[in-house]
């Protein structure tokens, strides 16, 4: 049974839509701090952020879904 689980476990997503901007990008990893990486490198390079805010972070947190449910 707890192999199964594991088996099981799916790939985190992000789209910057879902945080309230107009942006196409994605990120995909396979943990959420693999998925805030990302957001936090393109919230750099695209959207002029030195980091992300504290504020935006949660609402960034918030907006992380499995793969498979967010493609539903």
């Amino acid at each position: 049974m707890i192999r199964l689980l594991a088996e099981t476990k799916m790939a985190k997503i992000l789209r910057c839509k879902d945080v309230g901007v107009d942006c196409d990008f994605v990120a995909r990893g396979a943990t959420v701090d693999e998925v805030m990486e990302k957001a936090k490198d393109h919230a750099c390079s695209d959207h002029g952020f030195a980091g992300i805010p504290p504020e935006l972070a949660n609402r960034v947190m918030a907006a992380i879904r499995d793969e498979d449910v967010a493609s539903a």
